[in-house]
């Protein structure tokens, strides 16, 4: 494998290559899409917090509840690799409320942490949902809540629920209420391709296409207020940077200059983009001011200069290079001057992306066997390979720093796969139809 090529999505080289699979393009502003992410549990950490999610109770005079808050919750924490929710069919009882709890049973079954709840219809369609979490061994109550509700928001609801039972059990804030952006490529027949841009829950119900193409799209980026998306389309011949709008549909194109238009990141304002740019012939960094669509040139060099990332200050950015001889990272202060080399490990390390903390850049890396996801330490300088992959791709940190998400292949099919920042909890994301790659976690839902 050549430098960059066929790894690094993100960078132009696959871009360019692309185009060579241009046809016409059908924009579809969110329509609801068939293809579902399938999350397989892989790996979980030994000796995760045991915790009983009691089904909610059903206040409804007829009928049941038109969601499982329940069921939920409990794949939410699950698939966090922190808890082990215990079986529900080993349960002693179903309380609904705090009065009914018997303590002493819960502890002999062995939970830790105990979640009640119950669903209650209220007029015009909408419905009430009530939940509390207990410490179990203890006897006391660590949150009550009530949340009002229509419908369709009962498993964002649930999602919200699982967040604050994180944080209260963790000291982490929860990350279940973001998404996931990512392209998906059906293949009909030899000759007729589509991609998509699509948005789903982080447990990957409620996938929307956002924008769909016979021509290939890459590079998706999320706003910081998560209202927005960035990426690469390569419609009317070639590379374009757009942005999308989530909520009303309106799609701009940003910068469609001489050459290359890649790799767009948002600053952590949301005001500027940084692009990849070959306006001069050279691959380069440039600040695009997302008002007045005007660019600033920022690195200069030899080599190919692609894959910005900011930092959360966004004082600074980092970026891939091979002006060392192989892809590396370096870092620039936005203000310009001399790019500082972070990483001397292995002959390739690219596709960063940045903690929310900022301590950790995580990162595409070849280990002398495969490419591999890997994380850098930016305060003592240590790197960890964290998969153990092939052709590990693409990484995303989720935006409490908890998981990376990332692309892969799994029996010759492209999937995505996430990793716990330390390695220890592992999971696959398996799209029912098509390929999938390029994911890119979203900010925090308020």
């Amino acid at each position: 494998m050549g430098q960059f090529q066929g790894l690094c999505s993100r960078s132009f080289f696959n871009q360019t290559a692309s185009v060579l699979l241009l046809g016409s393009f059908l924009l579809l502003i969110a329509a609801r899409s068939h293809a579902v992410l399938e999350i397989e549990i892989t790996q979980g950490i030994e000796g995760a917090l045991p915790i009983a999610i009691v089904p909610f109770a059903w206040q409804g005079t007829t009928g049941g509840p038109p969601e499982s808050i329940g069921a939920t919750i409990t794949s939410d924490l699950h698939r966090s690799g922190q808890f082990s929710p215990l079986a529900v069919a080993d349960y002693p009882q179903r309380p609904a409320t705090a009065q009914a709890v018997d303590f002493p049973a819960w502890r002999g079954l062995g939970a830790e942490n105990l979640v009640i709840g119950s669903i209650k219809p209220l007029p015009q369609g909408r419905y009430e949902v009530q939940f509390q979490l207990f410490d179990a061994i203890r006897g006391r109550k660590l949150l009550a809540y009530s949340i009002p509700a229509p419908k369709s928001d009962l498993r964002k609801v649930a999602h919200k629920i699982s967040d604050l039972i994180y944080e209260k059990l963790t000291g982490l804030r929860g990350a279940f209420s973001s998404r996931v952006a990512y392209v998906s490529e059906l293949s009909p027949s030899a000759s007729n391709k589509r991609y998509s841009l699509q948005v789903a829950d982080s447990d990957g119900y409620n996938a929307q296409t956002v924008f769909t193409s016979a021509h290939p799209l890459m590079s998706p980026a999320w706003s910081p207020d998560g209202e927005r998306i960035a990426y690469v389309s390569f419609e009317n011949g070639r590379s374009q940077v757009f942005v999308q709008h989530l909520r009303g549909g309106s799609r701009h194109k940003v910068s469609a200059r001489k050459g290359i238009n890649s790799a767009p990141a948002w600053s952590p304002n949301g005001r500027k983009l940084a692009l990849t740019l070959s306006v001069d012939g050279n691959p380069e960094i440039y600040l695009l001011d997302i008002a007045t669509r005007r660019v600033t040139r920022l690195t200069r060099s030899s080599g190919i200069d692609t894959e910005p990332v900011w930092l959360p200050d966004g004082r600074s950015l980092i970026f891939t290079s091979d002006r060392s001889g192989r892809p590396q990272l370096y870092r620039i202060p936005i203000s310009g001057g001399r790019a500082k080399r972070l990483t001397f490990q292995g002959k390739y390390s690219a596709a960063a992306d940045v903690s929310p903390d900022g301590r950790q850049i995580v990162m595409a890396h070849h280990d002398g066997v495969g490419y591999r996801i890997a994380v850098l330490d930016l305060i003592n300088g240590g790197l960890r390979v964290l998969t153990d992959g092939k052709l590990d791709e693409s990484p995303s940190f989720a935006p409490n720093g908890s998981m990376i998400i990332y692309a892969t292949d799994h029996r010759d099919t492209a999937v995505l796969a996430a990793v716990s920042e330390d390695g220890r909890v592992r999971q696959r994301l398996t799209l029912q139809e098509g390929d999938v790659r390029e994911p890119v976690w979203s900010p925090f839902r308020d």
